[in-house]
């Protein structure tokens, strides 16, 4: 199998710390590397297997350890892994190892029939952490709540001013309650406002890098005003919602509003 030519695009890229965000062409979705010196910690690596080589290949160029991974939440997309750093600890909030180990044949199962053993087998081995993640590299804080998912954690590095939100603050999907309820997403916004309002750059699981302070900002603020017309009754004004996909996933999402109050 071919690997992919795979662009990185380096979001920080300082002297002391480079974090770098690349994208599959599965679903636009984002896998994040943070490296210091010649270790790395690897957040949510996707998706298809030739992409999976395609991050071992890098990092064996770059000459670069993986010490720790960090899995967002318990969705099949987001517990993958590289063959490379097979041993390298991985980790996620303890709700997320809970379900990704009762779960694990379900979670291998939705990756298809053609989904390589040696990659299916270190689908979702990961061990619980919680409040901050213990690397050889930056500050790295976690921001556990349960918006879209049990458990569904942000990444935050305060001092490259980097938050990664898993399923979250994306330009391309609306907020998807999925696993959570309309007040369950309203508290999981609640709990990232604080590192968005200080961030600068902000990578959702799926779609682009919101890039400076004030893009930050609009993504959490569209974020709400999405949340607060569902709550209403509304039809948001919202231009993610052109997408067929997306306006599928508003009528699962007015659903699960109205059953919330019930």
């Amino acid at each position: 199998m071919s690997r992919p030519n795979r662009r990185w695009h380096w979001v920080v890229d300082g002297p002391g710390v480079r974090v770098g965000v690349t994208t599959s062409r599965r679903e636009l979705t984002t896998s994040t590397v943070v490296i210091a010196g010649d270790r790395a910690l690897l957040i949510d690596p996707a998706w298809d297997p030739d992409e999976l080589a395609g991050l071992d290949a890098d990092l064996d160029r770059w000459r670069v350890t993986v010490a720790a991974g960090f899995a967002t939440h318990a969705h099949h997309d987001h517990l993958l892994w590289p063959a490379g750093p097979a041993t390298a600890p991985r980790f996620a909030s303890p709700p997320v190892s809970k379900i990704a180990t009762h779960d694990r044949p379900a979670i291998v199962e939705r990756l298809g029939p053609d989904w390589p053993a040696d990659l299916a087998e270190l689908v979702g081995r990961v061990q619980p952490a919680e409040g901050s993640l213990d690397w050889s590299g930056p500050e790295t804080v976690l921001l556990r709540h349960d918006a879209h998912a049990p458990g569904h954690t942000a990444v935050w590095l305060p001092a490259a001013g980097v938050l990664v939100a898993g399923d979250m603050l994306s330009d391309v999907e609306i907020p998807l309650l999925e696993e959570s309820s309309a007040a369950q997403y309203a508290a999981g916004l609640a709990r990232l406002q604080p590192a968005v309002q200080r961030s600068r750059i902000v990578v959702p699981g799926h779609g682009h890098v919101a890039i400076g302070v004030e893009a930050a900002r609009r993504r959490w603020a569209a974020a709400r005003a999405y949340l607060a017309a569902l709550l209403a009754g509304r039809q948001p004004d919202d231009s993610r919602l052109a997408d067929p996909a997306m306006r599928a996933a508003h009528a699962d999402n007015r659903a699960r509003a109205a059953e919330d109050h019930r």
